[in-house]
C-alpha cells in the first residue's frame, strides 16, 4: 500500500514539475524571446521564424502555439508508430502543456529591447523550465524528438550531434530573417540555458573528492574516519616507476573540509600525494540521501 501511494505521489510531482516547467519556459519565450526575435533553435524557434514570416500576410503573424503544436502533432504520430506509446510518454503531455502556456500567457515585452538581459534572463528562465520538465523523464518534444526517430537510420551519430545540427541550421536561418546581432545573442542564450539545465540536473550541492597515496594508508585512513566522520575507500594500486604495490585511499568530503582533510593528511604524512577533484553531486549518507519511489 505504501509502495503504491508512494508511486502516486511521483507521479502527481512529477506532472506538477511539467506544468511549472513549461509554464516558465512559456513566459520565456513569449515575452522575452519573440518580441525581440531571439531564434534559440527547436520548434520554438521555427514558431518564431513563421511569424515574423508571415506578419505580411495574417494580421500579427501565425501564433506561436499554432505552429508549435502543428509541427509537432506529424513528428509524435511517426514516434508512435516507430517507437510505440511508451516511447511518447509524458513527453506529449510537455509538448501539448506549452503549446497551451503559449497560447494563454499574454504577450508582453519584459525586456524592452535589451539583448544582454534577453540572453541572461530567458536562458536562465528557459534552463531552470527545461531542468524541470527533464526531472519529470519528459521533453518538450521538437527537435529532440525528430533526432531520435533520424538517429534510428544514423547509428552512427549520436542524438546530440544530430540535435546540434537541427539546432544550428534553426539559428542560421534566424540570421538571414532578423539579422546577425539577435542571432549572436541567440547563441550566448543557448550557452546559458545548456549550463543552467546541467547545473539543475547535475546538483548545486559540491563537494570534493581527494585520491591520497601514502606509505601510512592504515593511520591516515583511521583519523580521516574517526576525525571528520567520513568513510574511505582504499583502491589497490602499482607505483609505475617503483613497480611496488601501494593503497591508494578515495574519499568524498565537503568543501569545507577538504582543508581539514589536507592538514590531516600532512600532519600523519608530510611525503603523502593528495590530489583533489570536484564532485558535481554525492548520493549516499551524509550527503543527499535517496529516497526511492
Amino acid at each position: 500500500m505504501d509502495s503504491i501511494r508512494s508511486n502516486k505521489r511521483s507521479i502527481v510531482e512529477a506532472y506538477i514539475k511539467i506544468i511549472l516547467g513549461t509554464g516558465i519556459m512559456g513566459l520565456a519565450i513569449k515575452c522575452i524571446f519573440d518580441p525581440i526575435s531571439l531564434v534559440t533553435g527547436g520548434f520554438t524557434g521555427v514558431a518564431i521564424l513563421i511569424k515574423k514570416l508571415t506578419g505580411t500576410v495574417i494580421d500579427g503573424g501565425i501564433p506561436l502555439w499554432l505552429t508549435n503544436l502543428a509541427l509537432n502533432i506529424p513528428v509524435f504520430l511517426v514516434a508512435w508508430g516507430v517507437k510505440g506509446k511508451k516511447f511518447i510518454g509524458r513527453t506529449a503531455v510537455a509538448t501539448v502543456l506549452l503549446s497551451a502556456w503559449l497560447y494563454v500567457i499574454p504577450q508582453i515585452n519584459l525586456v524592452n529591447g535589451d539583448y544582454i538581459l534577453a540572453a541572461i534572463f530567458g536562458g536562465v528562465l528557459t534552463g531552470i523550465g527545461l531542468g524541470m520538465i527533464f526531472w519529470a523523464n519528459a521533453t518538450t518534444g521538437g527537435t529532440d524528438m525528430v533526432s531520435a526517430l533520424i538517429q534510428i537510420k544514423l547509428k552512427h551519430y549520436s542524438i546530440a550531434q544530430i540535435l546540434q545540427v537541427m539546432d544550428g541550421i534553426i539559428v542560421v536561418i534566424g540570421l538571414y530573417v532578423f539579422g546577425l546581432q539577435p542571432t549572436l545573442y541567440a547563441i550566448v542564450t543557448i550557452f546559458i540555458v545548456s549550463k543552467v539545465t546541467d547545473t539543475m540536473l547535475e546538483g548545486m550541492k559540491f563537494s570534493k573528492a581527494a585520491y591520497i597515496i601514502t606509505e601510512q594508508y592504515e593511520e591516515v585512513a583511521q583519523t580521516i574516519m574517526k576525525e571528520l566522520d567520513r568513510g574511505v575507500t582504499g583502491l589497490e594500486a602499482r607505483g609505475m616507476y617503483s613497480g611496488d604495490k601501494k593503497c591508494m585511499l578515495y574519499c568524498v568530503v565537503s568543501k569545507k573540509e577538504i582543508v581539514s582533510l589536507k592538514e590531516l593528511v600532512t600532519r600523519i604524512d608530510r611525503n603523502a600525494f593528495v590530489i583533489v577533484g570536484d564532485v558535481r553531486e554525492v548520493l549516499g549518507e551524509g550527503f543527499i540521501e535517496y529516497k526511492g519511489n
